[in-house]
């Protein structure tokens, strides 16, 4: 299983967005993931993969985890680090 060796929080602060910063992420010192936007969702904070648009409202993710264990891991990590900034 891979870990996330290293996080990285960049705060946003639009009045009105839901999206509260960005994260970059290593994962195993091997691999570093840019663009994971931290969104405020209706009932918890989250980490929104990289992602573009394909079609009037259609997104693809372009880098994401394939389980959901390490999906969970490098989630805890984001929002843990993100609330160490505050």
């Amino acid at each position: 299983m891979m870990e996330v060796t290293k996080v990285t929080i960049q705060k946003e602060n639009k009045e009105g967005s839901r999206v509260k910063g960005y994260a970059v992420i290593e994962l195993d010192e091997m691999l570093k993931i840019n663009g994971i936007r931290i969104i405020e969702g209706n009932t918890r904070m989250f980490a929104a993969m990289p992602n573009r648009k394909v079609g009037e409202d259609k997104y693809i993710d372009y880098v994401y985890p394939i389980t959901q264990e390490l999906r969970q891991k490098i989630e805890a990590a984001i929002i843990e680090e993100y609330n160490k900034e505050s």
